[in-house]
This record gives structure tokens, C-alpha cells and sequence, in this order.
């Protein structure tokens, strides 16, 4: 049975990308279809298959330019086309790469990371952040939800990456869809090591991840909050915020493994699909403080692995904080409840579900393979 692949885009080493790797090592025979890739953001698992990509790839800057090209993203996916001999396509997707063209006898399954938020949820979020995007969003949205919609019934089978996705996906596209939580690299972070007295936020620092939050909320308090990454709300938040709040930049790896594996408590204050890092922070031994909402609450146990604050207001937050002391929380609990979105649970999961559905059997890999934390 021949196997093909497809990812939305390849300009980063993230969560999307983490999962589109782990396919590669489960058919290290696929090749991979997406719309574009930066020849110098290195994905470990996939040195060695074969990347196709659309016509904007040729386009100069486009490692730059790629986002602002969105009108251009249904027409260039269009043109792609998979081998008409694919037996199945399975994509990684959290844009609109399940509109390529296939084959009548090609089934495709969908992981579907969510239904692009820029265009069915956060559209408000993104007009903020310039007149170009208020501009693109306005005028070419509906044909672009249009798009993505049509694309979404082209699927045979999703898969969603949590429950709340699953609800998503249902409510835009009118389809039901298998649960099958993203693989994390537990086996990177050590447990059993001796806790500081800071908290950290690992995060990108846009307006919907809501880092505001945590910044006002520790402005009040004499604890010490790390918060690493970047991004068009950094200066924002620097300028609002207190001596005890030391903001890092982006890290290596082995600095953000050390922030993990050291902290009192992640604090989580956004609302995210799935939310790799309070899973890696878990698998740390962390105890995590989020937001009631989105994938954290499949991935956080109320009193034992974390706490939840129930309205994202800094308020809500301190109130929380007030009650949390870290030696209440267990490291091993947290490591254990980590476990359950392991790299080797992942592939057992996504090869079972696919050997049911479409009669693909795949031989075992080696369920170690490693990969690099994510904000």
C-alpha cells in the first residue's frame, strides 16, 4: 500500500512539525507534500524524506513573505497534486494543505492540529496585528473559509489532536473525527530534581496567548516569574512589568529544559488547542497553574498534577496563586500523567487507528526518537 504525506509548511521546528516527523518514521517511504519550507529550520525526523513543495516556494523571501501570501495559498495548493498510485494521504494540518489535489482512489486522513483559527475563531486577534492582515482578512475571508470547508469534506477521516479540537472540527466542517493526543518527548526531561522558587511561562508573546495576564498578576506578588520566547508583544510586556519578572528571549533547549526541570510552577494562561508545554513541564515535574479552557484540561488533573484559574483575568490568577504551594503537588504524579502523551503512545495510537480504518500495517520503530521542546 503506498503511503504519501502532506504538511501545512515547514518554517519552523514546533508541535506541527513534531507530528508530521513522527508520520515520517512510521512510512520512512512517504514523501512529503507541503505548501512551502525554509531550507534552514533543520526538522531531525525528516533529513531523509523526500519534501515536495508548492510553486510560492520559488518566490524569493518567501520564508518571510509566506503568511502575507495567504490569498495566494488555496490556488498554489490546488496545484499540487499527489501520485495518482497513493493508496492513502495522511496530512498534518492546521491550515488548508488538505485542499491538494488527489487521486479517486486516495483516501485521505487528516490530522487536523485545528481548523485555522485566523479564519474561523481568532480573525480579531490577527486584523490586529496590522492594517495588511485587517485588510486581507476582511476582503478574502469568506472565500478562504469557503476553501477550507470544501477541502475538509475531500477528507475521508480526521483526527483531531484533543477533544476540544474535535469539537472544532465538527462545528466548521460538519465531521466527526478520532482523538489522538500529539507526541511529546517525555524521555527529554528528568522529574526528581530539586525545585527553585521561581515560576516560568514559556510562550510565544502574541496578543492571544495571553502572557498579559501573568504579568499583572505578578506585578502584585513578590515571586519570582522567568518568561522566555518572543514576539510582537514582548516590549508591551516589558513595559508593564515588575522588577521580579526577568523576560529571557528565545533559549536553547538545554536552558528550557533546566527552567522546567527546576521551576516551582508553569503557568499557562492562554487557551490552546492541545498545549505541548504544560505536558512538558508535567513530564518535568512540575506542577502547572492554567486557564480553564482548551486542551489543558485534558492534559492537567485538578489537584494533582496543577490548579485552574477560572476567568483569564490577573485577578483570577492571583487568587490561585494565593492557595498554590508547590510541595503539595507530587513530581512523580506529574511525570506519570506526561506519560500518556508519549512519542511511543502516539505511534501505537496512530498506527492502531490506521491499521482499523484503512488496513495500513506498519512494522515497529524504535519509540525513542527524539525531539526539541516547543513553545
Amino acid at each position: 500500500m503506498k503511503v504519501a504525506l502532506a504538511h501545512h509548511w515547514v518554517m519552523s521546528y514546533r508541535g506541527g512539525e513534531k507530528v508530521a516527523e513522527q508520520m515520517a518514521a512510521i512510512f520512512p517511504d512517504a514523501e512529503l507534500h507541503t505548501l512551502t519550507r525554509d531550507p534552514n529550520i533543520v526538522v531531525p525526523g525528516l533529513k531523509d524524506t523526500p519534501i515536495h513543495t508548492s510553486v510560492l516556494n520559488r518566490l524569493p523571501g518567501i520564508a518571510k513573505t509566506y503568511k502575507h501570501l495567504l490569498p495566494l495559498h488555496p490556488w498554489a495548493i490546488s496545484q499540487m497534486e499527489v501520485p495518482e498510485d497513493t493508496d492513502v494521504l495522511l496530512s498534518s494540518d492546521a491550515s488548508l494543505i488538505k485542499g491538494i489535489t488527489c487521486g479517486p482512489n486516495t483516501q485521505q486522513v487528516c490530522y487536523c492540529h485545528s481548523p485555522p483559527r485566523y479564519l474561523w475563531e481568532l480573525g480579531d486577534e490577527y486584523k490586529r496585528t496590522s492594517l495588511a492582515a485587517r485588510l486581507l482578512l476582511d476582503r478574502m475571508g469568506p472565500r478562504l473559509r469557503n476553501f477550507d470547508h470544501q477541502a475538509a469534506q475531500q477528507v475521508a477521516f480526521f483526527i483531531a489532536n484533543s477533544n476540544f479540537v474535535a469539537d472544532r472540527i465538527r462545528r466548521y466542517y460538519g465531521r466527526d473525527s478520532h482523538v489522538i493526543y500529539p507526541p511529546v518527548a517525555t524521555h527529554d526531561f528528568k522529574w526528581d530534581r530539586t525545585r527553585d522558587d521561581f515560576h516560568f511561562v514559556l510562550s510565544e508573546l502574541a496578543p492571544y496567548k495571553r502572557i498579559d495576564i501573568a504579568v499583572r498578576a505578578y506585578n502584585e506578588l513578590e515571586t519570582r516569574l522567568v518568561v522566555v520566547g518572543d514576539g510582537s508583544e514582548r516590549k508591551h510586556l516589558e513595559s508593564i512589568a515588575g522588577p521580579n519578572i526577568e523576560f529571557r528571549g528565545r533559549q536553547s533547549f538545554s536552558v528550557l529544559r533546566e527552567l522546567m526541570e527546576t521551576c516551582a510552577a508553569f503557568v499557562f494562561p492562554g487557551v490552546e488547542d492541545f498545549g505541548i508545554t504544560p505536558v512538558e513541564a508535567q513530564a518535568a515535574g512540575a506542577p502547572v497553574i492554567a486557564f480553564r479552557a482548551g486542551g489543558a484540561l485534558e492534559t492537567v488533573i485538578e489537584h494533582k498534577t496543577g490548579l485552574f484559574f477560572n476567568e483569564q483575568t490577573p485577578e483570577s490568577l492571583l487568587e490561585v496563586i494565593a492557595g498554590f504551594r508547590s510541595a503539595d503537588f507530587s513530581p512523580l504524579n506529574s511525570r506519570a500523567n506526561a506519560e500518556r502523551f508519549s512519542v511511543g503512545h502516539f505511534r501505537e495510537n496512530l498506527r492502531g487507528y490506521l491499521e482499523r480504518i484503512v488496513g495500513i500495517k506498519t512494522p515497529g520503530t524504535n519509540e525513542r526518537e527524539t525531539f526539541r521542546i516547543g513553545a
